[in-house]
């Protein structure tokens, strides 16, 4: 049990049938009445976010969240495949507990299954990703001064931009958290 006046961030717990993870937090003494804790959560399923104040001697249970590399394999129509990699066992999961997660990602890539008692309810694509160019306007030598950027479309289908230098058959590297162009390889 958790107790409101220990909050941290990053801290998850159980409350109202919901999983929740604190991302900021306030202990607050007002001159005048009981002092209280004021957070911001953010549900870990949906990704909604609230503001709610606590007493400090309230207790949650904690909850438990598994994050369990796993290799993305194939699609097949709405399922989308992965495979424990010291198992061997394979899941499937559906295309909207998948969201945009699979943006940056190949088959044959480890990505992070997220899941709470059993129930799976997100994907985390590795931070970084290298990936090739395969589609752009031509490239132009020395015009990195203006910081100008185009559009280019990498081989899993994303749009990156990406630098005016940047050609057709280049080898990028993209943060996958920002969905920025990062450096060539």
């Amino acid at each position: 049990m958790i107790s409101a006046g220990d909050f941290r961030n990053g801290i998850t717990l159980e409350m109202d049938n919901a999983v929740w993870q604190i991302i900021e937090f306030q202990h607050v003494k007002p001159g005048k009445g009981a002092a209280f804790v004021r957070t911001k959560l953010k549900n870990v399923k949906s990704g909604g976010v609230i503001e709610k104040s606590f007493r400090p001697t309230e207790k949650f249970p904690a909850a438990r969240i598994d994050r369990l590399d796993m290799q993305y394999l194939y699609n097949d129509g709405d399922l989308f495949y992965f495979m424990n990699n010291e198992t061997f066992d394979q899941i499937a999961l559906a295309a909207d507990v998948i969201g945009d997660a699979l943006k940056f990602v190949r088959e044959n890539d480890v990505c992070k299954i997220c899941s709470h008692n059993g129930s799976v309810f997100s994907v985390e694509p590795p931070m970084f990703a290298e990936l090739k160019v395969t589609e752009t306007e031509p490239g132009f030598k020395g015009d990195t001064a203006t910081g100008a950027t185009k559009p280019a479309t990498v081989e899993t289908g994303a749009v990156v931009y990406v630098p005016l230098f940047v050609s057709e058959g280049d080898v990028i590297k993209i943060d996958t958290r920002t969905e920025e162009y990062l450096s060539r390889v």
